[in-house]
């Protein structure tokens, strides 16, 4: 059963208002080669990808980012980088869902309802897979065991895929969170802009307060009456 503070913390989660800089859809055209690398390499990839959520600080390291019972439990503070990489070795999956939880807490970046689709999807194809496997094993059927193979490879397939995405859009966050994006754009106030017709230059005083004369600066009463009549300091 889950804990209680882990189900405040996946409540509290969709109260953020913070969007992925990409999402899982568009991660393959963002950065391809990382794509590829992380499919292929998908450990080693989640290894330096949780030491850069920590900002290369081991001693902040704690087994699956402190989001299971046994995390602080495990040693990690003799020896985290062990610690790791035997995380991302036996605990594939929970080490890259808990760099996103990391992320996502530390940015309050909430999960689209596209990307919770596609994470929704590979969990629904590999319980229906793992389902075919003990109905083939139970009945003893050649057609059911083949088709739990089937499905079994799709999951796999799925599961590597959107495991390889999910790494990727961790990756570009920590892009943008790095600088390496550039600084954001300066807003500047837009330059005053005076409309007129074309045909005529000058806009008619119907409406707009007298304009001062040419000399006098705007902003400033007329010489000789400061202060402006009914003025009364304070």
């Amino acid at each position: 059963m889950p804990s209680q503070e882990y189900l405040d913390k996946m409540q509290l989660r969709q109260s953020y208002r913070n969007l992925w800089h990409t999402d899982l859809m568009s991660t393959i055209q963002a950065d391809f080669p990382f794509c590829c690398l992380a499919l292929w390499c998908g450990p080693c990839v989640s290894y330096m990808l949780r030491k850069r959520a920590l900002y290369n600080d081991m001693s902040r390291y704690v087994c699956c980012a402190g989001y299971i019972p046994c995390s602080g439990k495990c040693g990690e503070r003799r020896c985290p980088e062990f610690c790791l990489c035997t995380e991302v070795l036996l605990c594939f999956g929970n080490s890259v869902a808990s760099t996103r939880f990391l992320l996502q807490d530390e940015f309050n970046i909430q999960t689209t309802q596209c990307d919770n689709c596609i994470i929704g999807f590979m969990f629904c194809l590999q319980q229906v897979a793992c389902i075919f496997s003990i109905v083939a094993m139970i009945v003893g059927s050649g057609e059911i065991q083949e088709a739990s193979q089937i499905l079994s490879c799709m999951s796999d397939i799925v599961y590597w895929t959107v495991c390889a995405c999910m790494q990727t859009q961790h990756k570009i966050e920590m892009d943008k969170r790095d600088g390496k994006f550039g600084p954001p754009p300066v807003m500047a106030v837009p330059p005053f802009q005076q409309m007129s017709r074309i045909d005529q230059p000058i806009p008619p005083p119907v409406g707009y307060a007298t304009q001062p004369a040419y000399g006098q600066p705007y902003g400033y009463p007329a010489p000789g009456s400061y202060p402006p009549p009914g003025y009364y300091p304070k």
